[in-house]
């Protein structure tokens, strides 16, 4: 699938991934962690205070990164490195009184599979967000594990009510707790001339789903395309760290536009 898999010369499809992250305008510390790889790609929002976010997220990281070593198989592996993820953010707590309470979202997409049967995987866990853009619209792919999803979908709050809701903030499901969370999980085919959005609530808080859509998509380049996105997160507010990864799926060198993938 990889241009970058030197058993697989004219793949037919080839990933590109950028990032950005910043600290914002308000925040002293970035507890975001983000996790760029050749079929890894994640966002960890930490929280907790001073540095204990940022060891809850770089935990999670890790523990993601790992699957870049071995090629999952499907969702149970991405299932398995999330709960690995959760064991050492609560062991890292032992005896650290300071790490106490600590814990993480986190959220991303995986290439699954064996080499001619690959597909996404995406998981999350918390108020992280994976989109899915093609065909010139833009779609929420994840869930929000979230106060303010639940009363949206109980009928009990407005959409335009959540900006300001004094429970925003307020996640229902995170890494860093026992038992472990379990993520949700979706498999995704892989299709040429998509692209991904893989972000923290940093950006999903500051800009519509609109404004996603137009500047992931008005750069070609997947990198440059999230530091525009990172960059007007933060003069739009900038009330929290904003991470980015965009995940653009291109045709392999074998393919022309129209043709098979």
């Amino acid at each position: 699938m990889s241009a970058a898999d030197p058993s697989r010369p004219t793949p037919s499809v080839v990933v590109r991934a950028g990032s950005a992250t910043d600290v914002g305008r308000v925040r002293e510390h970035n507890e975001d962690s983000v996790v760029v790889g050749a079929r890894v790609f994640a966002v960890a929002d930490g929280m907790g205070g001073h540095a204990a976010g940022e060891v809850a997220s770089q935990l999670v990281a890790e523990a993601l990164a790992g699957l870049e070593q071995r090629l999952p198989a499907g969702p149970e592996d991405v299932t398995e490195a999330l709960h690995e993820a959760n064991r050492r953010v609560l062991q890292a707590q032992q005896g650290r009184p300071e790490l106490r309470g600590m814990g993480t979202t986190a959220t991303g997409l995986v290439v699954a599979g064996a080499p001619d049967e690959e597909g996404w995987v995406v998981f999350n866990v918390g108020d992280s967000r994976v989109y899915r853009v093609a065909d010139a619209q833009i779609r929420q792919v994840s869930r929000d594990h979230s106060e303010v999803r639940e009363l949206l979908e109980a009928g009990l709050l407005a959409p335009e009510d959540v900006a300001t809701h004094p429970l925003r903030n307020v996640i229902t499901r995170s890494l860093g707790t026992d038992p472990a969370p379990d993520p949700d999980i979706w498999e995704l085919p892989v299709t040429p001339g998509e692209r991904f959005v893989v972000c923290s609530d940093g950006l999903s808080n500051e800009l519509d789903d609109g404004q996603i859509l137009e500047l992931a998509t008005e750069h070609p380049d997947p990198q440059r395309a999230a530091e525009e996105l990172v960059d007007a997160a933060v003069r739009a507010g900038g009330r929290d760290n904003v991470s980015v990864v965009v995940v653009a799926v291109e045709h392999g060198p074998g393919e022309a536009p129209g043709g098979a993938a």
